[in-house]
């Protein structure tokens, strides 16, 4: 998944300082993501410069201080030239149609030298990641379109979030209602985001990473039933699962998310009765393994039983 570490390098070393004190910054697309919001913090604790680039300037209110804010918009590509100005790396996470993907590669280009791409797994040899979908034909045509700029491209491929199980099942388990939920005996490799923000930020500080593809996983198959009993055993308390057809979860989503419902459905459909696809990068990549599952639920325990949306 990786390149072998430079001889004599040990893990060690590549958790120490890694920024030289005067580097030019770096830009970081989807900065109030689940991700890039991870990956500032991890930048700027190794005292590497920062440029975030937001659509609206109030939504980087939680952003340190040290960070520097510029707006642009993905959407229309001649509104990144500011925030391109004078940098040389650039955190890609596309959260735009695809239309402007060509023009927004084509300024990458003329200003940067390198650009990690946040996208998806789905040049990876298991059929949860096989099916066709927009979203992943809309990631492998930017892959293209950065490669054939000749901009030192590495690529970064998380697999299913740890942190789905919030949108999913935490509302659910908030009210005390069974879980209930299709294809439940289906085996995924749930990772954390955090340990996805590690790499990311390692291969931005990292000089020799272009040309690195990496899959990230977490360290661990388990089915989606299994994930929601040990969400109950870390609360101390039980939680059923009941399994509900593919036809009644379609039946119960909004239509605005039919397609990335049709989109989960064939993968976990295509995968029954395999096991997860691991891999060992995030290990490689970091010198240390990456977090369970279970370690993720103990450290966000509190979104499962508080109310998100206090009245007071």
């Amino acid at each position: 998944m990786r390149q072998a570490d430079t001889p004599g390098t040990s893990a060690a070393d590549r958790r120490g300082a890694l920024a030289p004190v005067d580097r030019p910054p770096v830009l970081v697309t989807g900065a109030t993501g689940r991700v890039g919001r991870h990956v500032i913090d991890l930048l700027t604790d190794a005292g590497v410069p920062v440029r975030a680039l937001v659509r609206h300037s109030g939504s980087a209110t939680t952003l340190p201080t040290t960070v520097e804010v510029v707006t642009g918009d993905l959407t229309v590509p001649a509104s990144l030239d500011a925030a391109l100005h004078a940098v040389s790396t650039v955190l890609l996470v596309w959260t735009a149609p695809p239309q402007t993907a060509a023009a927004v590669v084509d300024r990458l280009a003329a200003h940067a030298q390198r650009v990690v791409h946040l996208s998806a797994p789905h040049r990876t040899p298991h059929p949860l990641f096989q099916q066709p979908n927009p979203m992943a034909a809309l990631h492998a045509e930017i892959e293209r379109l950065i490669a054939a700029t000749g901009l030192g491209l590495t690529v970064v491929r998380p697999g299913m979030f740890a942190s789905n199980a919030l949108p999913w099942w935490a509302a659910a388990i908030r009210a005390g209602s069974p879980v209930r939920w299709p294809y439940g005996a289906v085996e995924t490799a749930p990772v954390d985001d955090r340990d996805v923000a590690a790499v990311v930020a390692r291969t931005l500080i990292e000089e020799g990473h272009a040309g690195g593809d990496h899959v990230l996983t977490g360290p661990e198959s388990l089915s989606q039933a299994e994930q929601v009993d040990i969400i109950a055993d870390v609360l101390g308390r039980p939680i059923a699962f009941e399994e509900l057809s593919p036809d009644a979860f379609r039946r119960g989503t909004p239509e605005v998310a039919r397609p990335a419902v049709d989109m989960l459905l064939n993968a976990w459909n295509a995968a029954r009765g395999q096991p997860a696809y691991l891999t060992s990068s995030v290990a490689e990549i970091l010198g240390t393994p990456p977090r369970t599952f279970r370690q993720w639920v103990v450290d966000h325990a509190a979104a499962f039983t508080a109310d998100p949306h206090p009245t007071n």
